[in-house]
């Protein structure tokens, strides 16, 4: 499968719909690093943790394999975008404090991938990744959010997904000093409308459509938007995973 094909498909619904990621997450860190003159956030799509790592970091360099996704991201003083593979870029040796990835890690070569971190991670650098799942509102919205829809798009996943479902545990982490990892969790307060552009902006749910149609998709709308009432935001919530280590 060619990854980035996913992600190109409608990049500007999944630059409007994609959450901002919790600041406690930047601030522990910035915590955690050495110095903060140069991070690389990879696969960084169209830039949701671009823009919060530039709070924190003098240069941000975010690449992503998608040129679409390059295409919608924000223009950031200090933020270079450029389309890169993950496992083989231009940049320098040990030419950052920190390299990051945000909902990402799952789609990368890891033979070709660490290599390539350790190549341009200064000595004693920070790495993290981070990456959320399921959504969780009220139980009854969810229960009906499972039938009508969760159920529907779970074959249309990459393979790769369950990755991140696991927590990352069959991930293979190179570095011998693993850092210890805060519990967060992501929350957002959305408008139905807002939270189905959400699900729309999923891969599994375009490859579903393209595969059946999108009747299930307007009508588990319909089932779900009595429970969430009009004109009504709803706190939306979704548990981070994170890992992270020093070189």
């Amino acid at each position: 499968m060619d990854i980035h094909t996913l992600f190109d498909d409608k990049s500007d619904v999944y630059a409007k719909s994609r959450p901002q990621y919790p600041v406690q997450l930047y601030d522990w860190l910035v915590v955690n690093c050495n110095a903060t003159d140069a991070v690389w956030d990879v696969g960084c799509g169209n830039g949701q943790a671009s823009i919060d790592l530039k709070k924190h970091f003098e240069l941000v360099q975010a690449t992503d394999v998608s040129a679409s996704q390059i295409e919608n991201a924000p223009s950031i003083d200090g933020v270079t975008f450029s389309v890169q593979k993950a496992e083989q870029t231009n940049f320098a040796d040990h030419a950052f404090d920190a390299v990051c990835v945000a909902q990402a890690l799952h789609w990368f070569d890891y033979d070709c991938f660490w290599p390539e971190v350790m190549r341009v991670l200064r000595p004693n650098g920070t790495f993290c990744a981070w990456g959320y799942s399921w959504p969780c509102i009220t139980p009854d919205i969810d229960a009906i959010l499972e039938t009508s829809f969760l159920s529907t798009i779970r074959p249309y996943w990459p393979a790769q997904n369950k990755l991140l479902w696991d927590g990352y545990i069959d991930v293979p982490f190179p570095f011998k000093h693993r850092l210890k990892t805060p519990s967060i969790a992501l929350t957002m307060t959305l408008s139905i409308e807002e939270f189905y552009a959400y699900l729309h902006s999923w891969s599994a749910t375009r490859r579903c459509m393209e595969q059946i149609g999108d009747s299930f998709f307007k009508e588990s709308f319909d089932e779900i938007r009595p429970l969430w009432g009009p004109n009504i935001k709803q706190g939306v919530t979704m548990d981070l995973v994170i890992i992270a280590g020093k070189n």
